[in-house]
């Protein structure tokens, strides 16, 4: 397709500095622009002959008509789309092309520039590297979107649950309070529904990791690790480890934005609900080859089970269960082992004057008999 005459200075500069600018490919710089390499010389010629770009647009010669300008009900359907979706020329160019609309994106991103459609800000570096899991539900990222504000009113607090292969978004949900009812409330209704991750990546935020017991169990993640999923903690500091969930928060950000002021509960979930829709089934996304994240995706044969069978631990120990603080009973004293696990069957094994306290596949803590002082044992595993 030729330049589109409203802006042939421009891109007739671009063309050239692109083409001196250093050894490339001609034919696919010209593909680029939409023109033949007969003319991608013609300019090179009278870029030689000016002998510097200011004189080049001066000798630009505008036709009175554009017999090959984009159709106006096109570009309101680029315009449209952009409105609606907020995303760039790649991703509309695979819905235009769905419509039966075949355009380069070179000519997309020209209608997106004369409708003003096109900020600065809004451009992002491609990551240099990309990794995932090989399989859906081999490991899924959790984590709340900061909060929203609500005029007046207590904050809101999205949920995201993420699978790491496909990006298919298996959960997003509007909650009050960040707490562990919220939230194992979430992930049941999420598991009944797809099953189970062999793995779930958090980070250290409430309520899936506490400092106040020395590895970070809590509640929530001993119900996670009683349905034997792997809990993989992101470095401190380091928010790229959970890469994935942070680009789908600022894809999400970007889409609540154009939803206006939402003051209720119901509202923010309807939004997010939509968002979901979108994301999950018309949303292109480059890391997958433009295709959608409910084509990757498949449930997981493994099964949420409301009451999971007792750990059945090894011989060559002894088995009791915590009091509600807690608290082992051993012998004569009582030593603290970790509040997460109240009325939890533990393992123990005596070895000289200490004992190793263990949950499950693990070592939770070491108890000193002679000095009653207890140690956290497990630390969270990263990735």
């Amino acid at each position: 397709m030729p330049w589109k005459e409203t802006d042939v200075a421009n891109e007739r500069i671009e063309f050239v500095v692109g083409a001196l600018s250093g050894p490339g490919n001609f034919s696919a710089l010209c593909r680029e622009f939409g023109v033949s390499r007969k003319t991608g010389y013609k300019w090179l010629k009278r870029f030689e002959e000016v002998g510097s770009l200011p004189l080049l647009v001066e000798h630009s010669r505008r036709p009175h008509q554009s017999p090959s300008k984009t159709p106006e009900a096109i570009e309101l359907r680029v315009e449209a789309l952009r409105q609606q979706y907020g995303w760039g020329s790649k991703k509309l160019q695979c819905l235009l092309a769905e419509e039966g609309l075949a355009l380069p994106r070179i000519t997309i991103d020209r209608i997106l520039k004369r409708r003003g459609l096109v900020s600065r800000d809004r451009v992002a570096k491609p990551a240099s590297q990309r990794f995932e899991r090989q399989e859906p539900n081999e490991l899924w990222q959790m984590d709340f979107k900061g909060e929203y504000r609500r005029h007046g009113r207590p904050w809101i607090y999205p949920l995201s649950l993420l699978d790491d292969h496909s990006r298919f978004c298996l959960g997003l949900y509007a909650l009050r309070h960040p707490d562990h009812d919220s939230v194992k409330g979430r992930l049941v209704r999420t598991f009944k529904r797809y099953g189970l991750p062999g793995a779930m990546l958090v980070d250290h935020g409430t309520p899936w990791w506490s400092p106040a017991n020395g590895h970070g169990l809590t509640r929530l993640s001993v119900f996670l690790i009683r349905q034997d999923i792997r809990l993989i903690y992101s470095g401190i500091g380091h928010p790229q480890t959970q890469g994935k969930v942070e680009r789908f928060h600022r894809t999400l950000g970007e889409s609540v934005g154009r939803n206006g002021e939402l003051t209720s509960v119901r509202a923010y979930q309807q939004a997010l609900d939509g968002f979901r829709r979108e994301y999950n089934e018309v949303r292109p996304h480059e890391a997958l080859g433009m295709e959608r994240p409910v084509r990757r995706y498949s449930p997981s044969r493994r099964q949420y089970r409301d009451k999971p069978p007792e750990w059945e631990y090894p011989e060559g120990g002894e088995v009791r269960r915590l009091n509600a603080s807690g608290v082992l009973k051993y012998e004569s004293g009582q030593y603290f082992v970790c509040e997460a696990l109240a009325q939890r069957r533990v393992w123990y094994r005596r070895f000289e004057n200490r004992l190793l306290v263990t949950y499950r596949s693990l070592h939770i803590r070491e108890i000193d008999l002679e000095t009653g002082r207890t140690t956290a044992v497990v630390r969270p595993v990263g990735d």
